[in-house]
């Protein structure tokens, strides 16, 4: 059964056709910038000294460059420009594209013709990132080379930031409910280890999303998208720059039925970036993000029932519901069997996730002088939960607190050019979690308390970095990070033994201290203006969560607080050919080694879903490749591929069967979770002169291949190709109001493929003579069948 709502306000769409004759011909416009592909940039000029005698010097910085190409923020773009590279640029640049990093940036103007529901619709564009649908509307697992792909919900072993400001909290957990693609000009994907620069959690690298700066948007720009399955967004975005200060602000409201049974969705999201230039040498910045999510939850489901019912539909109670439904079982009392137990559907239940997140953040930077940069950072992190997801309900909040300083400054060492930054940094989170029994009756009533989880995770260190230009062609770069991590927790289990309800209870406490070190190590090589060569070995390590240490195998509270730190060792090879403007070619290979990883599955138990383990040794392999090729005037052809190859070296897997303990060497076995190949490739056309300037249309092509789903390799969830079909106009205004209307139609999943956009691993389970099985858990999320989707948005002046 689906729910629709209504929007109050006028449309965007009936403000345009009020305004007919403000329409001008279609103009040629202006080619806008390219999607980033993998061109790490090369050591930036000398910077001269800010002479005393000019106060407002800083005030005449060139403004930070635009998501171009990483080589377009180089020495070279630089020159070009006739400016002089300070401090600022260096700082801004660690978080963008740092030297001998493979990063990949992605230009707004890659989705700015298209609907943009999830950062899915974004981060498609660059190789080495895989995406898996999570457990709300906008809630997508982002994995880089694999990192997250054995994980059941949310985002680990990634750092996530917002124009540098951290939205990772101190526990590692990242979650994409709150971003709205409208929001961002460029998004910085930064792949493999990077725990040197980005400290605990970031083995699999970092993403910097970045929101339109006001001078950008220079007015408002109101859009509203809608289509199949009851999907409603509207948005606005207004900035300005005006004087010292430039500002942004982003609203939106994003409704839908949802295409699964029991899915519908309402969702909010402001977003506020302002920056105040107090003296030519100190800017202060504030960052707000506030998001309301309001969903309903379908309950996964295993292989059969996608295959009898993938969208789960007809499932509205227990007793009477199709084929294919999956169910969930609630004690009648709240607290235990005895008082008989109900089977419902996720719909009857009424589950699903009521959260808030709020971040609000302040940076002062402070120039010493045009070489030297101090800056201080402070953000408050509140994740605020009520999640009915099961059998079973996670409440609580959890306040964080992240603090950090560091200083940039360009100079030389022995006369040679130098970037050297070092810092220090400081976050915490304490909080009190609930687990409560999910009663029959709908809404997804709460019954008595299953567990309380009290935790507390803490993460200090240091972190240093110097980029020496040992030649004019060949930079090297070094970096150094440490850090300490406490994790402090204490679990409180209750049993009810009785139809009364007398409670029993088992307390488990943990009190862990972890050290790691991480190094990292660079070199690029620019052999002419059409190649770059580069070579890295770094490191990464992220430690578990306070609540990992409390999960038996069997998804029981219990003691599991011998997990270790996961740590991996990675090479990186690669080249990037810009043999002239129309052609970009970027390959890179990876090898990482793998200590102690953290290894997430599903089990079946009665108070938790998923168990975490550390498997000895492992290692991951593979190839990055991105084109991007404009090979006649208006086409253009674009590819992102990723090949991973990801397999357990030494992991002996012990399971009960029968009361006897079975071992099984799962060395040379595939690590689940991971496909290995994936790829995303566009073919567009643009016309850019004439009475159809303005207009064009792209098809886009997504393959991702089977991977398995259990630790055992006996199963595998399949494959899928989807064709998406999009066509666009947009044009300038004549107008002392209206800047430029952009309209966009697009079908997505053109041949309606039924296909799995989530599959958590498997727990295998074994008989009492040893032969292996699977458990009959759900992990399954089918993707979108084909939808209708169309667009449009008007910039005000």
């Amino acid at each position: 059964m689906f729910r629709r709502h209504a929007l109050g306000g006028v449309s965007v769409i009936a403000i345009a056709w009020l305004q007919p004759a403000t329409i001008a011909h279609a103009q040629t416009e202006r080619e806008l910038p390219s999607v980033t592909v993998d061109a790490p940039r090369a050591a930036t000029p000398r910077a001269t000294r800010k002479p005393a005698a000019q106060p407002n010097a800083a005030s005449a910085r060139a403004p930070k460059p635009t998501a171009a190409s990483a080589t377009n923020i180089s020495a070279q773009g630089q020159a070009a420009s006739g400016r002089v590279a300070g401090a600022t640029d260096a700082r801004d640049q660690l978080g963008q594209a740092p030297a001998g990093q493979t990063a990949t940036t992605i230009d707004r103007s890659r989705y700015d013709d298209r609907p943009a529901f999830t950062v899915g619709d974004i981060l498609r564009e660059s190789p080495g990132v895989s995406l898996k649908q999570g457990n709300g509307p906008r809630d997508l697992g982002i994995s880089i080379r694999g990192s997250n792909a054995r994980n059941s919900f949310a985002i680990r072993n990634i750092v996530l930031f917002e124009d540098g400001f951290p939205v990772t909290q101190p526990d590692g957990l990242s979650r994409s409910d709150l971003i709205d693609p409208h929001a961002y000009g460029a998004v910085d994907v930064i792949r493999g280890p990077s725990s040197a620069l980005y400290g605990n959690y970031a083995t699999g690298g970092a993403i910097n999303f970045r929101t339109r700066p006001g001078g950008t948007i220079d007015g408002a720009e109101i859009g509203s998208e809608g289509g199949s399955f009851g999907y409603l967004s509207n948005y606005m975005a207004f900035g300005k720059k005006v004087g010292n200060f430039e500002g942004s602000l982003f609203t939106s409201d994003v409704r839908g039925d949802g295409y699964l049974g029991n899915s519908w969705f309402n969702t909010q999201t402001v977003n506020f970036l302002g920056t105040l230039k107090v003296t030519p040498d100190d800017r202060f910045t504030v960052k707000i993000i506030n998001n309301d999510l309001t969903t309903r939850l379908p309950l996964r489901y295993t292989l059969s029932q996608y295959n009898q019912n993938p969208y789960q539909q007809g499932c509205t109670t227990g007793s009477f519901r199709a084929a294919g439904c999956a169910t969930v079982a609630l004690n009648n009392n709240g607290f235990n069997t005895l008082g008989g137990v109900d089977t419902e559907t996720a719909l009857q239940a009424g589950l699903g996730r009521n959260d808030r997140r709020t971040i609000v953040g302040g940076r002062w930077e402070h120039d010493f002088d045009n070489n030297t940069t101090w800056r201080n950072q402070f953000v408050f992190d509140d994740r605020n939960i009520s999640q009915p997801t099961g059998s079973t309900s996670a409440i609580g909040d959890y306040p964080s607190y992240n603090y950090m300083s560091d200083i940039t400054r360009r100079g030389e060492i022995l006369g040679l050019e130098s970037t050297t930054f070092f810092g220090a940094f400081y976050n915490t989170l304490t909080a009190s979690g609930d687990t409560r029994f999910v009663v029959p009756g709908g809404n997804g009533a709460l019954g008595r308390l299953s567990a309380n989880t009290w935790s507390e995770t803490t993460n200090y260190g240091l972190r240093a970095r110097e980029e020496l230009k040992l030649t004019a062609a060949l930079t090297a770069v070094a970096g150094l990070g440490w850090e300490r991590t406490h994790l402090r927790g204490v679990n409180t289990a209750y049993s009810y033994k009785d139809a009364v309800g007398t409670a029993t209870t088992a307390i488990t406490s943990a009190d862990r201290q972890f050290d790691n070190l991480a190094p990292e190590l660079a070199l690029l090589y620019r052999v002419n203006s059409d190649w770059l060569l580069r070579a890295r070995l770094a490191s990464g390590y992220g430690t578990p969560q306070v609540s990992n240490l409390f999960v038996l195998p069997t998804g029981d509270n219990g003691n599991n607080t011998q997990l270790q730190s996961q740590t991996n060792l990675g090479y990186d090879v690669g080249f990037d050919w810009t043999p002239n403007r129309a052609v970009t070619l970027s390959a890179t290979g990876f090898y990482e080694f793998f200590r102690n990883e953290l290894v997430t599955q599903a089990v079946t138990g009665t108070q938790n879903t998923s168990y975490t383990f550390n498997a000895p040794r492992s290692e991951h392999r593979g190839v990055e490749l991105a084109a991007d090729w404009r090979f006649l005037p208006g086409w253009r052809f674009t590819a992102a591929y990723t090949y991973l190859d990801q397999v357990y070296t030494e992991y002996t897997e012990n399971l009960v069967g029968a009361s006897k303990l079975f071992s099984f060497n799962r060395a040379g076995n595939k690590i689940p979770g991971i496909s290995p190949n994936e790829l995303t490739a566009r073919l567009g056309y643009d016309h850019d002169s004439g009475r159809f300037a303005g207009l064009g249309a792209f098809v886009e092509v997504q393959w991702k291949d089977s991977f398995y789903m259990d630790n055992a390799n006996l199963l595998k969830a399949p494959g899928y190709e989807l064709v998406n079909l999009n066509v666009h106009y947009k044009t300038e205004l004549a107008s002392d109001t209206f800047k430029s209307m952009n309209v966009f139609f697009e079908v997505r999943n053109l041949f309606d493929r039924t296909y799995i956009a989530s599959a958590n691993n498997l727990q295998n389970t074994v008989a009492g003579t040893g032969v292996q099985g699977l458990a009959g858990t759900g992990t399954i999320y089918a993707g979108s069948p084909r939808a209708f989707l169309a667009g449009m948005k008007v910039a005000f002046r």
